[in-house]
């Protein structure tokens, strides 16, 4: 089975703790509602403490084109998603040496914070000596779903292809789509919970030649994967692509829907690979805010302690749409976990839809 071999993050350089947050969306939405400070309680109530961005807080203090926004999110992508792909490639609390960009064989590049053609990997390519046969992926439009679809994807090309080597790439910049004049609750959620986020995976198919590159003698392996599309339910989260930009939409019943739609669909995902929750020794759950993680925790029935590694990073990070995930699995990848453990690594995200990962670590 494909292995997950070693995985980097960056973080941006601005950082805003929640009470700068705070401060700033109370002076935004002030005179639109009238019973502002109960609204704004959604920034302690959501247990996040600081974030990350890649402009300071006077960015968003001022009014910023689509074109603006756009240049600088190829711009950042760009630098700081190459910056990954090498910690990625030259992680040695992962490997024993550095691992050639030429031996790469594919990337799939996730985001859905901003757009370019040529693509941010094609870039990137042209910075670094990868082959020039390297396979690109680029996927956009997932959303929070991205890292784990990602991942979904590069276990589905090292089945096809088990010699290759692959990188999976996510690069979210949530806060350049900040709309400053749009005064919806919608933004106020997304105001006190989004961030910036990039990490890097390197996954192997099973014949590929890793024996003098892996450093940790238990890794987790891809076993299986389910995407999962929830008919009529596209005005759950997402994006609206107006004049000035991406407009966030967010659905209050979130939370609702995963409470009475998720444990249905993981419990057939798990039977069709004769286990049950209760055989599950580790929930990699994207840490998509405080209510979804209680919710997963509610419709699974698994205690707290099974999502304390996402509530941390949603702790220290915020939500940092598919790079959210990955950020999770690197904190399991850090643990020593015993040969044979099970996990399983959930996210959810537009359409609305649900992306699962069956791991076992060998």
């Amino acid at each position: 089975m494909p292995v997950i071999v070693s995985l980097a993050e960056v973080i941006p350089p601005f950082e805003i703790d929640q009470e700068k947050a705070t401060a700033f969306a109370r002076e935004l939405f002030a005179n639109t509602y009238k019973d502002v400070e109960r609204l704004l309680q959604v920034f302690q109530n959501g247990q996040i403490e600081r974030r990350y961005f890649v402009k300071n807080i006077d960015w968003f203090c001022e009014n910023h084109s689509f074109a603006e926004k756009n240049h600088a999110y190829i711009e950042a992508a760009v630098q700081l998603g190459k910056v990954a792909v090498v910690k990625c490639l030259n992680n040695h609390l992962f490997l024993n040496e550095t691992i050639p960009f030429e031996e790469i064989d594919a990337i799939f590049f996730i985001s859905s914070t901003g757009m370019a053609t040529p693509s941010i990997e094609a870039r990137i390519m042209n910075q670094l000596p990868f082959g020039r046969h390297t396979k690109r992926v680029p996927i956009w439009g997932l959303g929070c779903a991205g890292g784990a679809a990602g991942l979904s994807r590069a276990f589905d090309y090292c089945l096809a292809y088990p010699k290759a080597k692959v990188l999976v790439l996510a690069v979210e910049l949530c806060g350049l789509t900040f709309q400053r004049n749009d005064l919806s609750k919608s933004n106020l959620i997304g105001t006190s919970l989004f961030a910036d986020g990039i990490a890097c995976v390197l996954v192997a198919g099973e014949e590929a030649d890793m024996k003098k590159y892996i450093k940790i003698p238990v890794l987790p392996s891809i076993i299986a994967t389910r995407s999962t599309l929830m008919p009529d339910s596209l005005d759950v989260m997402g994006w609206e692509l107006k004049d000035e930009g991406l407009f966030v939409v967010f659905s209050r019943h979130i939370p609702q829907i995963i409470e009475t739609w998720l444990k249905p669909n993981v419990t057939e995902f798990l039977l069709n690979h004769d286990l049950t929750l209760e055989q599950i020794d580790y929930f990699i759950a994207h840490p998509g805010g405080k209510k979804v993680l209680d919710a997963y925790e509610s419709s699974l029935g698994i205690p707290q302690d099974m999502t304390a590694i996402s509530r941390e990073v949603l702790k220290q990070f915020g939500n940092t749409s598919s790079s959210a995930v990955l950020y999770v699995l690197k904190r399991h990848l850090e643990m020593e976990i015993s040969k044979g453990s099970y996990g399983l690594c959930c996210a959810l995200g537009p359409g609305f839809s649900s992306e699962l990962l069956l791991m076992r670590w060998d």
